[in-house]
């Protein structure tokens, strides 16, 4: 197990290390920086000066490796707009954005996972196809809508859920259903399809001839191993809610780092953009790395490889 962590950990370091330098050079190239700090009516001294303020005018291999040690110690460099320390920027939003995507995949699998076992228990039956109609409804709602009309039923009409800020719990319900359901669809499936294939396992139709009960084949034989995807699939949910949860904050007026990267790519702030990036990308690979370790003490077969 030891040596698969290591293994896991170092690939996890070069992806970190490629996804720092691959955005940094796009952004990079993407525009002159200084020409969209300078603004329009800038003159050519104007723009010359905060190239060579800023280090923009040195090779990008530089600029890079200075960013990245920079990074490395916490320090992002300051916002161009907000005139504020990135890190300090980004540490006032993150929380909110934390919070969101921990109750949208936690809601997500919740709901999920006892749907899919409930499916594949009894296939075919009203249980399965009530499911797999929440399933298909969930892919079919685009998120901005199904918010918009959360916020009109329970917000305008009933009047029970505040419609935006961050002021209470009662504030991150909706937005977390929003976001859940958003997640649901994809893992209720692969639940029920996981079950589907196990519960025909040899394996379980011998713990179901020694005389097991049918909780402990459904949950010690059967969830077990077809919960294997599931974790997977889980980490990469949540790495795709922290950073596409822009739409979802957007909606509910909840300003958290999603928002912030909404309103730093209008703006052109490079380092606000930049650290962002790394932070969301940061937190993708750590998830797939937990998640690769949890399949490993799931199943040793995995530790092989």
């Amino acid at each position: 197990m030891l040596v698969f962590t290591l293994k896991r950990l170092g690939l996890a370091l070069l992806v970190a290390l490629a996804v720092s330098m691959l955005s940094f050079t796009l952004l990079h190239l993407s525009g002159d920086p200084a020409s969209a700090i300078a603004g329009e009516g800038a003159t050519d001294v104007d723009i010359a000066a905060i190239r060579a303020y800023y280090g923009f005018d040195r090779p990008l291999i530089v600029q890079y490796a200075d960013w990245l040690f920079k990074a490395l110690r916490g320090d992002f460099g300051e916002s161009y707009y907000f005139q504020l320390p990135v890190a300090q920027l980004i540490g006032d939003r993150l929380s909110i954005t934390m919070t969101l995507g921990i109750c949208g995949i936690s809601f997500a699998l919740l709901t999920a996972v006892p749907l899919g076992v409930a499916a594949a228990v009894r296939p075919n039956s009203l249980v399965d196809r009530v499911a797999l109609f929440i399933s298909v409804m969930g892919q079919a709602m685009p998120s901005f809508w199904f918010g918009l009309v959360l916020v009109v039923i329970f917000s305008i009409k009933f009047q029970l859920l505040p419609p935006s800020g961050t002021k209470s719990w009662e504030n991150f319900i909706m937005p977390t259903v929003v976001l859940g359901y958003y997640a649901m669809p994809a893992i209720m499936r692969l639940t029920r399809a996981g079950m589907l294939d196990v519960l025909s396992a040899d394996y379980v139709r011998t713990a179901r001839a020694k005389g097991a009960g049918e909780m402990r084949v459904m949950f010690k034989h059967a969830l077990r191993n077809a919960i294997i995807p599931v974790v997977s699939l889980s980490a990469v949910q949540m790495g795709f809610m922290l950073g596409g949860s822009i739409v979802v904050e957007s909606i509910f007026a909840l300003h958290g780092a999603g928002y912030l990267a909404w309103e730093s790519i209008g703006r052109n702030d490079l380092p606000t953009v930049q650290a962002l990036i790394l932070i969301f990308s940061l937190f993708y690979i750590v998830f797939t790395f937990l998640s690769d370790l949890l399949n490993a003490w799931l199943d040793p077969r995995m530790r092989v490889g």
